[in-house]
C-alpha cells in the first residue's frame, strides 16, 4: 500500500495535484502528497496505530460502505489510482458530495444506496478485492459480511469499523467487541488484525479480515 508516513504523519500521493479535498495540507517531497488527518480518518487512525497488513494495490477495486462526503474515499483513490472504488452512501446530501468529488477524480463511482440492502446494487458493482465498512448502525457487522460475500472476491479482504456506542450505549465497549469478533468468525471470517482507535476516534476498533470459506 503506498502510503507516505513522517514524523508521526500519514500522507498520500496525491492524485489531483493542487487541488485539496477537505482542506488537508498539501506537501511536497520530490511529488506531491495530502496529510491524512487520523481525526478525519479512521483508516489513517489505524495505520498510525499500527495497521500493517492491509493491502491495496494501485489498480485494486474497492467497494466502500458509508462513504459520507469522501474523505478516507478520496485517499483511497490516491492508492488505488489505477483502480475503481465503488462508494456507497445512504444519504441524498452528502452523496451529491461524493458525486461532485467524483468529477475531479475518476477512480470513484458514487452509489446512493442502503449497505443493508446490498441486493439492490448489485447490478452495477463487481467482485472487488476489498471491501471496507464504515457504517455506525447496530447492524454493522452484519451488512459488512452480507457484502463481502456477496461482492468479495475469492482472495477479498475486509475492513471493518465498529463503533461501540452505535451497537449499545450501556455495554462496555470491550464486550462489545468481543462480541462482534466471535460473530465474524462463527461465519467463517478470519480476523488478521485489530487495532484500536484511540486516541483519535473513542471506543472504536477497526477488523482486517478474510474470506475462510
Amino acid at each position: 500500500m503506498d502510503v507516505f508516513l513522517k514524523d508521526k504523519q500519514v500522507a498520500t500521493r496525491n492524485l489531483t495535484p493542487g487541488i485539496s479535498v477537505y482542506g488537508e495540507e498539501l506537501i511536497t517531497e520530490d511529488v506531491e502528497y495530502r496529510l491524512w488527518n487520523p481525526r478525519r480518518s479512521k483508516l489513517a487512525a489505524a495505520i498510525l496505530n499500527g495497521l500493517t497488513n492491509l493491502k491495496i494495490e494501485n489498480n485494486s477495486k474497492v467497494l466502500y460502505l458509508g462513504a459520507s462526503t469522501g474523505t478516507t474515499v478520496s485517499h483511497i483513490s490516491d492508492i488505488a489510482y489505477d483502480g475503481k472504488i465503488y462508494a456507497v452512501e445512504f444519504s441524498p446530501v452528502t452523496a451529491k458530495k461524493l458525486t461532485r468529488l467524483s468529477r475531479q477524480r475518476p477512480n470513484i463511482y458514487p452509489i446512493l444506496g442502503d449497505a443493508t440492502k446490498p441486493k439492490e446494487y448489485m447490478n452495477i458493482i463487481e467482485k472487488v478485492d476489498l471491501i471496507y465498512c464504515d457504517v455506525a448502525q447496530p447492524t454493522q457487522s452484519s451488512l459488512f459480511m452480507d457484502n463481502m460475500n456477496l461482492f468479495g472476491k475469492y482472495d477479498a479482504l475486509g475492513m471493518l469499523m465498529i463503533k461501540a456506542r452505535s451497537i449499545d450505549v450501556i455495554q462496555k465497549p470491550k464486550k462489545i467487541f468481543k462480541e462482534e469478533e466471535k460473530k465474524l468468525k462463527e461465519k467463517g471470517f478470519k480476523i488478521i488484525e485489530k487495532v484500536k482507535l484511540e486516541p483519535y476516534e473513542k471506543d472504536h476498533i477497526a477488523f482486517l479480515v478474510e474470506k475462510n470459506f
